[in-house]
C-alpha cells in the first residue's frame, strides 16, 4: 500500500504541519513570505528533507528558522562551503537548516531540516520577490504552486536532487493560509482566483490599496492562482528605488536602480507565411486529466483539439510539420510541407490517432533533429512546444534552443499542474518567443491562439535602448539585451543609476527598433529621484536578472572559475540565491547538543516507486510521472479482485473500492472523448429552431473542423447540423446571387459572431481566412445575404462586423 502526500523513506508522513503565506504586491512586483511549521512527533532526533517548487524567475532573498523562542537567520554562502558547514553541524548534533537551489532546474529548491529533538517545533520562513506576468486579458498573474511532480530524468544525466520531488495528492497533514496586500499607483479594478477567496477589502477610497485572504479549507488539489486587474494596465511606467546605505560603495545594491516597464504598440499586420513546427509531448503523463472538475478532457485529448484548431488557423502559403515525443520521437512528414487541403487532411487524420503512448519525456533529441533541418527561405521558423514540462536536463535543452535562436522563435506551453516554469519560460526566453501555462480548468485553445497571434506578427529587429539623464548621472543596464517585442506584451528593463545631479531630476529612456525595415522609436520620461520605500525588491529582481545572465554565460564559457566567483560575490552581496550559493542557518546558541542516532526522512524517488510497482501481485502500468498519485492514475488490465490485497481494515477496503470506481470512470471518460468529429449529436441534422445554442455543448471546434484550408465551407448536411438545421433549410434560403460555398461560408461567419462572440480569441484566424476568401470571390452586394443569414440563424450581425 502506497500513501499519498509528503512521505518519508519508511512511507511515513513528513512532519510538516502548516504553511502560512503573505503576499505584498507593489504595482506588478510581488514579495512573498512563506512560513512552514514543522513538528518532530517521533521519539528520536529527526533530519527532514523537503523538496518543493518556487517560480523559476523568483529571487529568493531570505531564509530563517525559529525554534521555540530562538530565531536563526540564515546566511547566503558559497554552496560547497554551506554544505560542509551543514554536515559538520549535523555530525556535532547542532540544529541546522540548509536551503539550496537545484543545479538542474532553478524552480526546484531543497530544504534540509537538521537535528530536531523529539517533540520540537521549527518554523521555517522563506521570502522571495517576483515580477507578475501579464495575461491575455491584461491581468497580472500570481501563482503559488501546490504540486511539483517528479521530473522525468534521462538515463545517465545525473540529475541529482530533481528526482527527490514530492507531489501532493488528496488529504495532506498540513494546512495553508494565504493573505494578499496590494498597493499600486493605478486603481485596482478587481482580484480573481481559481480558489475561493474572502471578499476584497479596499483600504482607500481611490482603490489603490486592498487586501484579500484565501478562504479556509483549501484542498491542495490545484495551484493557487490570483489574477489582479488594474486600470490603464498598458501605460508605460518607471520605478526608481533607493539602494542600501550599508552596501559597498558604487555597487548594484548601493546605487539607485530603475525598473522600466514598456508596452510596445506594433501595427496590425497581415499574417506572415512562416514555417510552423508543432512539437507535442506524448509521454504517459499526458494521459492525465486537465483538472478535477466535471466534463474534463485528459491532456492529450485537449492537445489534439488544439492541434486541429491550429492547423485550421494557419495562413495559406505557409509550411508546417508535427512532431510527437516521449522516450523517442516521430514526425508526421520527413520535412515541413506546404499548407494546402491535401496536406492538412493528412495531418488531421494523424492528429486524431495521437495517443499518450511514447513513454518518458525526452525533448532534447527531437529538438536536435528539428534544428538539423534546413530553414525554408522567406518562411521564418516558429516552434510550438507542448509539454507537461517535467524533464531533468532543463539547462541542456535551453542551451540548445539558445544556440539556434537566430533561426527561429519558440512558443512554449506548460500543461497541467506541476509544469516546470524553468523549462517553459526558458524555452520562450532563449527562443525569443512567448510562454503560456494551462492549469486548473483553463482551456488550452485561447492561450495557444494568443501565441499564434504573436507568431504571425513580423519579427522586430535592431532593438536598442538609449538613456538621457542629467549631467553627472549615468545608467548601466543590468538586463540582457532585448531580443523580442510583441504587441500587447510587457518588456522590463533594469538599470543601475550612478552619480548624482544637483538640480535636474528628470530622465528618459528611448527604445528604437526596426519593423519591416522601417525605424520605430518609443520614448518614456521619468523622475530619477527614488520613490517610496519598496524593501529593495527592485534591486533584488535586478540582481536576479544579472545572476541568471551570468549563469547562462558560464555554461558556454571556458572562463568558468572567474564567472563562478562573480556570481557568488553578487549573490552574497544582494542576498539573492543562485546555483552556486545556499542559505545556511546554525543554532550556535543551543546549550546542549542533540543526542541519539539521527533519522533521515526523505521523499521516495520515481525509480523506487517503479521498482515497488514491478513486484506487486496485480498487473498495472504506472502512467505519468507522479508516483505519489499512484492509485489515482493507475491503469488496470482487469478489475481488482478483493483477494489481491491483504485487507488490514476499513482504509484498505476504501482504497480498493475507490480505485475500482476511478478505473471505471476513466474508461467511461475515454469512450466519451473518442474524438470531437465522431460525435453523433453533432452529425445528426435537426429541423428544430436553434433557440438557445449557449445551452448546448461547444460547437466551435466541430464547425472549425469543417473549414477548408482556403478558408471556405461547403454547403452540406454536416455544416447544417452544427447550426441545428437541415441542408434543405440552408439551400432553400440561399440568395440567387451567391453560390453554395459563399453562402455556407457567410453563414459560418454569422453564426460565429452571433452565437460565439465570447470565444473570438479561438476562432479569430479562422474568421479572417473566411472573410478573405469571400472577398476574393468578388461577389456583389452582400448586405441582403447577411440579412437573410441573420433571420435563418437567429442573429443580428452586420456586414461590417464580419470584416468582409
Amino acid at each position: 500500500m502506497v500513501n499519498c502526500g509528503l512521505l518519508t523513506g519508511l512511507n511515513e508522513p513528513v512532519p510538516l504541519k502548516s504553511i502560512s503565506v503573505e503576499v505584498r504586491v507593489q504595482d506588478h512586483v510581488a514579495s512573498v513570505s512563506s512560513t512552514l511549521q514543522y513538528v518532530n512527533e517521533e521519539q528520536r532526533p529527526l533530519e527532514a528533507l523537503f523538496v518543493f517548487p518556487l517560480p523559476a524567475d523568483a529571487a529568493v532573498c531570505h531564509f530563517s528558522a525559529k525554534i521555540g523562542e530562538q530565531e536563526i537567520v540564515a546566511e547566503l554562502q558559497d554552496k560547497e562551503t554551506a554544505r560542509d558547514q551543514y554536515d559538520d553541524a549535523v555530525s556535532s548534533g547542532q540544529q541546522v537548516f540548509l536551503l539550496e537551489e537545484s543545479a538542474e532546474s532553478p524552480d526546484v529548491f531543497k530544504l534540509s531540516v537538521g537535528c530536531l529533538s523529539p517533540g520540537q517545533n521549527a518554523a521555517v520562513t522563506i521570502i522571495y520577490v517576483i515580477e507578475l506576468a501579464v495575461q491575455a486579458d491584461q491581468s497580472l498573474r500570481f501563482c503559488l504552486p501546490a504540486v511539483l511532480n517528479p521530473r522525468y530524468t534521462p538515463a545517465g544525466s545525473g540529475a541529482g536532487i530533481v528526482s527527490e520531488i514530492s507531489s501532493v495528492c488528496g488529504a495532506v497533514p498540513y494546512t495553508l493560509t494565504l493573505s494578499v496586500h496590494v498597493s499600486s499607483p493605478k486603481p485596482i479594478s478587481k482580484l480573481e482566483s481559481n480558489c475561493t477567496l474572502d471578499p476584497l477589502v479596499f483600504l482607500h477610497s481611490d482603490h489603490t490599496q486592498a487586501t484579500v485572504n484565501l478562504s479556509p479549507g483549501h484542498m491542495f488539489d490545484k495551484d493557487v492562482e490570483l489574477f489582479l486587474y488594474y486600470q490603464d494596465t498598458h501605460q508605460p511606467s518607471a520605478v526608481v528605488e533607493a539602494g542600501a546605505a550599508t552596501a559597498p560603495s558604487d555597487s548594484l545594491m548601493r546605487n539607485p536602480v530603475v525598473m522600466i516597464s514598456l508596452y510596445p504598440e506594433l501595427p496590425d499586420e497581415v499574417a506572415t507565411p512562416g514555417e510552423f513546427v508543432f512539437v507535442m509531448d506524448r509521454s504517459g503523463s499526458m494521459d492525465c486529466m486537465m483538472h478535477r472538475g466535471n466534463e474534463t478532457q485528459n491532456r492529450i485529448e485537449s492537445a489534439k483539439d488544439t492541434l486541429l484548431l491550429l492547423l485550421k488557423s494557419l495562413p495559406m502559403g505557409c509550411y508546417f510539420n508535427i512532431y510527437g515525443f516521449g522516450s523517442d520521437f516521430e514526425s508526421f512528414f520527413p520535412k515541413s510541407l506546404e499548407y494546402n487541403q491535401g496536406t492538412v487532411d493528412k495531418a488531421i487524420k494523424r492528429v486524431m490517432e495521437i495517443q499518450a503512448d511514447m513513454g518518458g519525456t525526452e525533448i532534447l533529441q527531437p529538438l536536435k533533429h528539428i534544428y538539423s533541418q534546413p530553414c525554408i527561405p522567406e518562411h521564418p521558423r516558429q516552434l510550438f512546444i507542448f509539454t507537461d514540462g517535467e524533464v531533468g536536463n532543463t539547462k541542456e535543452v535551453l542551451d540548445l534552443v539558445k544556440r539556434h535562436a537566430h533561426s527561429h522563435r519558440c512558443f512554449s506551453f506548460g500543461i497541467g499542474e506541476g509544469a516546470s516554469t524553468a523549462l517553459i519560460k526558458g524555452l520562450a526566453r532563449e527562443g525569443s518567443g512567448h510562454a503560456q501555462f494551462i492549469t486548473g480548468s483553463e482551456r488550452m485553445q485561447p492561450k495557444v491562439m494568443e501565441s499564434l497571434r504573436f507568431a504571425l506578427q513580423p519579427s522586430v529587429s535592431n532593438i536598442s535602448v538609449k538613456w538621457k539623464l542629467p549631467k553627472h548621472v549615468t545608467a548601466e543596464t543590468v538586463s540582457p539585451p532585448i531580443n523580442v517585442l510583441f504587441q500587447g506584451q510587457r518588456t522590463l528593463i533594469y538599470a543601475q543609476l550612478k552619480g548624482k545631479s544637483s538640480r535636474d531630476s528628470e530622465g528618459s529612456v528611448t527604445v528604437k527598433y526596426s519593423l519591416k525595415d522601417q525605424p520605430v522609436k518609443k520614448k518614456l520620461h521619468f523622475c530619477i529621484k527614488p520613490t517610496e520605500e519598496t524593501g529593495l525588491a527592485v534591486h533584488r529582481l535586478a540582481a536576479r536578472t544579472l545572476i541568471r545572465s551570468l549563469e547562462q554565460e558560464e555554461r558556454s564559457s571556458a572562463e568558468c572559475k572567474n564567472l563562478r566567483r562573480t556570481i557568488v560575490e553578487l549573490s552574497v552581496q544582494a542576498g539573492v540565491s543562485s546555483v552556486h550559493t545556499a542559505f545556511i542557518g546554525i543554532n550556535k546558541d543551543t546549550k546542549q547538543t542533540v543526542k541519539g542516532p539521527l533519522q533521515q526522512r526523505r521523499v521516495p524517488t520515481y525509480e523506487e516507486m517503479k521498482k515497488c510497482s514491478s513486484s506487486l501481485p496485480w498487473r498495472v502500468k504506472l502512467r505519468g510521472s507522479s508516483p505519489l498519485q499512484y492509485f489515482s492514475r493507475l491503469q488496470l488490465h482487469a478489475p481488482l479482485k478483493m483477494s489481491t490485497f491483504r485487507l488490514g481494515g476499513a482504509a484498505d477496503r476504501d482504497l480498493y473500492e475507490s480505485t475500482n470506481k476511478r478505473c471505471s470512470s476513466l474508461k467511461m471518460a475515454a469512450s466519451r472523448l473518442s474524438g470531437v468529429l465522431k460525435r453523433p449529436d453533432i452529425r445528426k441534422p435537426s429541423s428544430q429552431k436553434q433557440t438557445a445554442p449557449e445551452l448546448q455543448q461547444d460547437l466551435v471546434l466541430p464547425l472549425v473542423s469543417l473549414q477548408k484550408a482556403s478558408g471556405c465551407w461547403e454547403l452540406d448536411a454536416t455544416l447544417a447540423a452544427v447550426f441545428g438545421k437541415t441542408k434543405d433549410e440552408l439551400t432553400n434560403q440561399k440568395p440567387a446571387q451567391v453560390d453554395g460555398s459563399v453562402w455556407a461560408t457567410l453563414l459560418a461567419l454569422i453564426w460565429l459572431y452571433g452565437w460565439r462572440k465570447e470565444q473570438q480569441v479561438e476562432w479569430q484566424f479562422v474568421a479572417q481566412k473566411a472573410a478573405a476568401w469571400i472577398a476574393s470571390q468578388k461577389v456583389g452586394d452582400l448586405s441582403q445575404c447577411v440579412c437573410v443569414g441573420n433571420v435563418l440563424l437567429g442573429c443580428q450581425v452586420t456586414k461590417d462586423t464580419l470584416g468582409i
